[in-house]
């Protein structure tokens, strides 16, 4: 089977040779005509995959909290941005905003809220979530034209979408890995001849087996970088939550996912979620060299829960039907638990802020 997008990339390959990870990566969620991004609505059990705040309330509520106490740890400074990056369907927002009212009317008053969104499909679809709030918001189709001044930054899944290079060991050395066409005419992976800086390379590399990858993310570093400098000059602080590791690794980590599988990553170009594990010491190092203060780097479950996450299930759940009770639970331990299908370990969350101060649940 081939995708529209497939004979696209295939006729530029056989027009001009070979195109790197980041180049087919970018194609695959952002060509103008054939791109995932473009043409699916690929959020929710219509789409391919389910984010954390389609899955329970939970999820943008506990983020709630975490803005107003990052708020007031601050000095309740007023006005304030708050600003989230991809904000999906806008569910997550609806949910922050819910309680940041009910939590800290002052907070509400003295916010505006921005909504960095390059889709016009899915910003129709934000403004229906959000037409409580309708007043506050405003869109904008790049993070440079958030206004100045003290920001609260929510990117949930965010670096994921951002392409990366990957680079292969061959016998002469690491080789950046290209998409290329094998003798049938169909897309297959090759190395190149571009080498890596070895410095670049965890010290693993060495001693690695010939056909190990390592992946770098140079628009992941400038997207943070960005950020961070947006930070330390208005001051505020951001919680960036994603899938990925803690430390800087070897391995391949490109994933696709079609109608809620894993698919390879070559097989249904455009049609399926192309992504890849964020490096989350490389996004805490850009944010230590751009002046910030890493407040904390930990594991979305123990993030969840030390915000309170299982007492407010309970009380979600209170005289409602067992039947209530038990999804309400059940949906906690998805975002919270570890193992098969939850997100508690596999997601982490890095907080970054300016300037320092001591934010709950990282320091009491």
């Amino acid at each position: 089977m081939t995708t529209p997008l497939a004979e696209k990339i295939k006729a530029l390959i056989l027009a001009h040779g070979p195109i790197s990870v980041t180049d087919y990566f970018s194609l695959c969620l952002a060509d103008p005509e054939h791109g995932y991004y473009k043409t699916r609505e690929p959020f929710g059990q219509s789409g391919d995959f389910i984010t954390a705040p389609e899955i329970s309330q939970l999820f943008g509520e506990m983020i709630g909290i975490f803005l107003v106490q990052a708020w007031q740890r601050h000095g309740e400074p007023s006005p304030v941005n708050i600003a989230e990056i991809g904000p999906g369907r806008g569910t997550m927002m609806a949910d922050i905003l819910r309680v940041v009212a009910k939590l800290s009317p002052a907070l509400y008053e003295a916010a505006t809220v921005h909504l960095v969104e390059t889709s016009e499909r899915l910003q129709k679809v934000q403004q229906q979530t959000l037409v409580a709030h309708k007043f506050k918001i405003s869109w904008h189709d790049s993070f440079d034209t958030l206004p100045d001044g003290f920001l609260l930054l929510a990117a949930n899944e965010l670096f994921d979408a951002i392409p990366i290079r990957q680079f292969v060991k061959t016998a002469m050395g690491f080789k950046e890995r290209l998409v290329g066409l094998d003798a049938d005419g169909e897309l297959t992976f090759a190395a190149g001849v571009a080498g890596i800086d070895p410095d670049l390379l965890p010290p693993a590399a060495q001693t690695a087996p010939l056909g190990t990858a390592f992946e770098t993310a140079p628009a992941r570093d400038a997207v943070m970088a960005a950020l961070s400098e947006r930070i330390r000059t208005g001051g505020g602080t951001a919680v960036i939550i994603d899938y990925g590791h803690m430390a800087t690794g070897l391995g391949d980590t490109l994933q696709a996912v079609y109608a809620h599988r894993f698919d390879h990553p070559l097989a249904h170009p455009g049609q399926a979620d192309i992504t890849s594990h964020v490096d989350f010491e490389q996004l805490a190092r850009r944010a230590v060299a751009e002046g910030l203060q890493i407040n904390g780097l930990t594991y979305q479950g123990d993030f969840l829960i030390a915000l309170g996450l299982a007492e407010r299930a309970a009380a979600l759940g209170r005289d409602k039907s067992v039947e209530t009770q038990d999804n309400i639970r059940a949906d906690a331990e998805r975002l919270a638990g570890a193992g098969e299908g939850k997100m508690g370990e596999l997601f982490k969350v890095l907080v970054v802020s300016s300037p320092s101060v001591a934010l709950v649940p990282f320091q009491k």
